[in-house]
């Protein structure tokens, strides 16, 4: 018997043929057959139950900074965590948040509390799960150097409970990124440190960024993985790429690193600029470039 997925989360929380480009930074993406936000551990639970039972496909995310949806959109169920699981709780130098909150947020809020070690994710759009995932980072800091150790659900329901050093947190990756286990929480060691000294970086560093990069437009942060020796920018833009456009897709006047929503760009554009990149890159510098956004969703 086919159950409806509003039998096991709440109707309100269910959305069908729901546009992806509403629920990414990009702003681009075709509809999700199914979109579920749940907001507990245990609606979480139930939606991979339900698709393991339904034979449904399940693709997940946080708040949709760093993924590129096709036009053609996604198929099966679509989990959002980025709107739900927004719990944070500080003990001692203990931060223990949950997957939803905005990593930025979090930033803030443990900065008030005079804790330090946080404050490259001023600015960072992502949730604190996705942060996780991909290990982000900025201005010489990154997840690896504050996380102690993640909740998380396989996709069979069952909760784990990692150690930082059990997820093999790299540049830009971790074991999570498999796609095998969905971050529930996780728990951040932290520095006592003047709240208002915090404070200052955190200015300076979201003054950084409101001057380099392009804030004003959709995107999905920076494109590219950074190659060994070479900042993506810079090279880009000495590759004469500074404001190439294809469609609606654009590499950044202000900051080439990034490919911008110029307001109609579909994901076509963006997939067929970052092809451009790539082989005039590999073509006049033997450099080859990987794409830091990850691409979902019906080719």
């Amino acid at each position: 018997m086919h159950q409806d997925i509003r039998d096991i989360i709440p109707a309100d929380h269910v959305k069908y043929d729901e546009p992806m480009s509403l629920h990414t930074t990009f702003q681009i993406g075709g509809p999700a057959d199914i979109l579920v936000i749940p907001s507990t551990a245990e609606e979480i639970i139930n939606v991979l139950r339900y698709c393991r039972e339904q034979k449904l496909p399940l693709f997940v995310f946080g708040l949709g900074s760093n993924i590129l949806v096709r036009d053609k959109g996604i198929r099966g169920v679509v989990m959002k965590l980025g709107q739900g699981l927004k719990t944070i709780r500080i003990q001692d130098r203990q931060v223990y948040a949950e997957a939803g909150v905005q990593i930025a947020e979090l930033c803030r809020v443990v900065a008030r509390e005079g804790l330090s070690g946080l404050e490259f994710a001023e600015g960072i759009p992502g949730s604190l799960g996705g942060a996780v995932v991909m290990n982000a980072g900025a201005y010489n800091g990154e997840m690896k150097d504050v996380l102690t150790s993640v909740r998380a659900v396989d996709l069979n329901g069952t909760r784990y409970d990692f150690d930082a050093e059990q997820l093999q947190l790299g540049y830009r990756s971790s074991i999570l990124q498999a796609g095998e286990y969905i971050v529930l929480s996780a728990a951040l060691k932290l520095k006592p440190a003047d709240p208002e000294a915090i404070q200052a970086t955190m200015r300076d560093y979201a003054q950084r960024r409101s001057d380099k990069q392009p804030l004003d437009l959709p995107s999905a942060g920076s494109t590219f993985k950074r190659p060994s020796g070479y900042f993506v920018g810079p090279l880009l833009e000495q590759l004469g790429l500074k404001g190439f456009q294809i469609g609606g897709a654009q590499v950044s006047t202000k900051h080439a690193g990034f490919i911008v929503n110029t307001g109609n760009a579909r994901a076509a554009d963006v997939l067929d600029l970052i092809e451009h990149i790539q082989e005039t890159a590999r073509g006049s510098l033997g450099i080859d470039l990987h794409p830091e956004v990850k691409l979902v969703g019906e080719e």
